[in-house]
C-alpha cells in the first residue's frame, strides 16, 4: 500500500514509517519542518510537506495515498482546546477525501482518561469532549464512520517507552533531577499502562492492513505499572530519595503534571492482540528505563 503518515516525523510516527516500510509499504509522510525532511527521506519515505493546519495538504496527500495513518497532535498543554479543534479538522479534511473508497484510515487516540480506576478494554467507549480535556479523535473518527469512511482508532498508553523518549518519563526524570527527590502520591500503587514505541507502531500497521476493521485497539503491552516502582527506578538511577508525597505536596513538585502523575488507568490489549496477532516483543517500562540512555543530561 501506499500510504499517507502524519505526524511522520514524531516519536511514534517515525516507528510507523519505519515499520510500515519494512513490512514492504510506500510511505507518503507529512512534514512541517524542512531541518526534518532529510530525515524523513533519508528513512526511505516521499515527503509531503504541509503542516495540521494546512487542510488542502492533508486532502492532498490523502488522495495519493491507499489508506492514511494520522498520529499529528500538538501536544502543547498550554493551547490544549485549540491543538483539539485542529486536530479534528483534520480528521474531517482527511476523511472527506476518503468518502465513498475502501480507503482505510486510523487515527490516534488514547487510554489515559478512558475509565480511570478500572481496567479499560477496547470496549469501553470513548468519553465525551470537556473544558477539561477538549481532544476527541473517536468522536471525529464516528462522524466519518456513519458517512461511510472505513475508519478506527489506535488508542495509545500514556507512556510509550523507548530510549530517545521525551514525553511523560523523562518528565518526571527532569522534575528529581531539579528537585532532588523521586517521589509518588500517597501509596504509588496507581497505574499506568505502557508500551515499546516499537510495538505501538505494529499496531498501526496491523489495524491498516485489516481494513480499520473491529476496533479501536489498544497499543498496550503492559496493563498497569504502578507509579511507584517508576518513581523508584528513576530515584536508583539519580541517586536520590524516592518518597511518598501527599496530594498537596505532589502538586508542588509536579506542577501541571500532577494530574498524570496520580492518574490509575490500567487498560488490556486481549482484544487486539487476539484480532490482530499482536504480541509486543520489546523490553517493558521499568526494563527500558533502567538504562543510562534515559539519564544522559
Amino acid at each position: 500500500m501506499r500510504v499517507f503518515v502524519t505526524g511522520a516525523t514524531g516519536w511514534v510516527g517515525s516507528a510507523v514509517v519505519a515499520d510500515l516500510i519494512g513490512a514492504g509499504h510506500q510511505v507518503l509522510g507529512l512534514c512541517r519542518a524542512p531541518d526534518k525532511a532529510a530525515a524523513l527521506a533519508a528513512a526511505g519515505a516521499e515527503v509531503h510537506h504541509g503542516s495540521l493546519q494546512d487542510q488542502e495538504s492533508l486532502k492532498r496527500g490523502a488522495e495519493q495515498a491507499d489508506g492514511v495513518i494520522h498520529l499529528a497532535f500538538n501536544h502543547d498543554f498550554t493551547n490544549f482546546a485549540q491543538n483539539g479543534a485542529d486536530e479534528r479538522r483534520a480528521i474531517a479534511a482527511i476523511g472527506e477525501v476518503l468518502v465513498g473508497s475502501d480507503r482505510p484510515l486510523v487515527v490516534t487516540s488514547g487510554v489515559a482518561l478512558l475509565a480511570p480506576g478500572t481496567l479499560a478494554t477496547e470496549q469501553t467507549p470513548t468519553r465525551p469532549e470537556s473544558e477539561a480535556f477538549p481532544r476527541n479523535p473517536e468522536a471525529a473518527a464516528a462522524a466519518l464512520r456513519a458517512n461511510g469512511v472505513r475508519v478506527t482508532a489506535v488508542r495509545l498508553a500514556p507512556s510509550v517507552h523507548g530510549h530517545g523518549d521525551h514525553g511523560f518519563v523523562p518528565r518526571l526524570i527532569q522534575l528529581a533531577r531539579e528537585k532532588g527527590v523521586s517521589p509518588y502520591i500517597g501509596e504509588g500503587v496507581n497505574r499506568w499502562p505502557a508500551v515499546h514505541r516499537v510495538d505501538a507502531a505494529r499496531v498501526f500497521r496491523l489495524a491498516l492492513e485489516r481494513g480499520a476493521e473491529g476496533g479501536p485497539f489498544h497499543a498496550i503491552a503492559e496493563e498497569g505499572v504502578p507509579f511507584r516502582d517508576i518513581a523508584a527506578v528513576i530515584g536508583r538511577r539519580l541517586g536520590v530519595p524516592v518518597v511518598s508525597q501527599t496530594a498537596e505536596e505532589a502538586a508542588q513538585h509536579f506542577g501541571w503534571f500532577t494530574r498524570f502523575a496520580a492518574i490509575d488507568c490500567p487498560a488490556a490489549s486481549a482484544h487486539t492482540r487476539a484480532l490482530l496477532g499482536w504480541t509486543p516483543a520489546q523490553p517493558g517500562l521499568l526494563a527500558d528505563l533502567d538504562h543510562p540512555a534515559y539519564f544522559t543530561v
